[in-house]
């Protein structure tokens, strides 16, 4: 979100040797009338910001959301209120308490780590949207349609530890966002991912459908009482990953090029005012990797003479690539694009894969104790984050950079997917453990987007008034 700086420069010029009271009162009343011109401007903006992040206090973890009304939610998903007496959590850390210094309460304050905390029971029957009123749903991810009975996997909230996640407002989210395009990029869970937020938006204003390809894959939506636009922009790898085939059938085996990125999305970049970027599940398959014009590995392919890694060794390859092509974009005006990593979201298949009888069919989610931080779902995560926090570190000044980490969310939410209710007539016996249920879990993901959009829009404001940051994902 970009807005004009602004400088005040004041003249002084010397009138006299004599320093009497008088004129020094003189001599001063400038600096007097700019410091009070500008503690007002800066006191209307945090007061009646709509897009100011502050904190919510802590409540207690066995705190039930439903002693609260419908309508009280939706006031508090305008605002948080304040509390400056926590510090910003570091990962698998303990906050530490601290007092701000009045003389310098912008500079000092900090914000909540959305994404470490819990889930706690909701309001029952707390959607936002349902089935029926949300027409966009694709058929696969509309599980009540094709057979899901429990309904108890809705009425959950995910609670942060230091502060509490408004609720999503469609209203405010276009406001944010007018005149803008937005795309989301990435595999199917990116689109997964862009279907909840259409479904949320569409409770504003339905929106007109202008473009789909004949697979279904590269999507536009426009919103014109917001001149808004939200795309969909498919991508395997981010880079380009080649299928090989045998008599025109896909064999499922890939060559991915490491020195290419894939043209499709990274063409749309300079026209982009955010762009979600997410990718991982292609990862898993039988893969030969390329890079400067050589084969250096691949990937499940147990061959004498090619070196065998990992899935998170082509990913973090492809984000690399990814990432410093944005960082680097020419085209791209400078402060305009924030581009905001999605981290994996994994899939919960229980005794075997998805082409093995394994299935996903728990109804409600797990505990933080249940969550293995160990798991292979959590590596790929960290490979994502940290090759976003190389990036930050070598920022050109041009483009910004957030983080949305949902996996430590989404590990607890098994009862999240579709399962056996995806709506395959060809695939039966087969379950959908990756993707998710509309309406569900995936929700909190613009809950989570919506916040880290309007930290984005405070630190831009703060910053035009000559304000230091305090985000630490920045």
């Amino acid at each position: 979100m970009k807005t004009s700086s602004k400088t005040f420069h004041d003249k002084f010029h010397n009138y006299g040797q004599r320093e009497s009271c008088s004129t020094l009162l003189i001599k001063g009343f400038p600096y007097i009338l700019s410091s009070l011109l500008i503690v007002t401007i800066l006191s209307f903006f945090f007061l009646y910001s709509p897009n100011s992040l502050t904190l919510v206090p802590n409540q207690s973890h066995d705190e039930i959301i439903e002693n609260h009304s419908q309508k009280q939610e939706h006031e508090h998903a305008k605002t948080f209120v304040a509390n400056q007496d926590h510090e910003i959590i570091e990962e698998h850390q303990h906050a530490k308490v601290s007092t701000l210094p009045p003389s310098k309460p912008h500079k000092e304050k900090k914000t909540c780590d959305l994404f470490k905390g819990h889930w706690i029971r909701g309001l029952r029957g707390s959607s936002y949207y349902t089935n029926s009123s949300c027409p966009t749903i694709p058929d696969s991810k509309n599980c009540f349609k094709n057979g899901r009975i429990d309904s108890d996997f809705l009425n959950w909230k995910w609670k942060p530890e230091q502060c509490e996640l408004p609720m999503f407002d469609p209203k405010i989210f276009l406001n944010m966002v007018r005149g803008k395009k937005m795309s989301f990029i990435g595999d199917s869970v990116a689109r997964n991912h862009m279907d909840s937020l259409l479904c949320l938006l569409s409770q504003e204003e339905i929106p007109k459908d202008i473009h789909k390809d004949s697979e279904d894959r590269f999507r536009t939506f426009y919103f014109p009482n917001y001149d808004f636009t939200l795309m969909m922009l498919w991508s395997r790898f981010l880079i380009v990953g080649e299928e090989r085939m045998v008599n025109g059938t896909g064999t499922s085996v890939f060559d991915l090029n490491f020195d290419k990125i894939d043209e499709d999305w990274a063409k749309v970049i300079p026209e982009l005012d955010y762009a979600i970027i997410s990718d991982g599940h292609w990862y898993f398959r039988l893969m030969y990797l390329h890079q400067g014009g050589k084969l250096i590995g691949c990937v499940y392919c147990n061959e004498k003479n090619v070196k065998n890694y990992d899935i998170d060794f082509p990913l973090r390859l492809s984000f690399e690539k990814a990432l410093n092509y944005i960082n680097n974009c020419k085209e791209c005006k400078k402060g305009k694009l924030l581009t905001i990593l999605r981290t994996f979201a994994p899939a919960h298949f229980e005794n075997g894969v998805w082409n093995t009888g394994g299935y996903c069919n728990r109804t409600s989610p797990m505990n933080e104790g249940e969550v293995d931080l160990g798991k292979f779902e959590w590596k790929l995560r960290n490979v994502q984050r940290e090759e976003l926090m190389k990036v930050k570190n070598n920022n050109k000044g041009k483009i910004k950079f957030e983080i949305l980490d949902v996996t430590n969310a989404m590990m607890m939410r098994p009862d999240g997917h579709p399962g056996e209710h995806w709506g395959n007539k060809w695939m039966k016996g087969y379950n959908d453990c990756t993707h998710w249920c509309l309406p569900g879990a995936i929700d909190i993901w613009n809950e989570l987007l919506l916040a880290v959009l309007q930290r984005d829009g405070d630190e831009d404001m703060m910053m035009s008034f000559g304000l230091e940051s305090s985000s630490n994902t920045r």
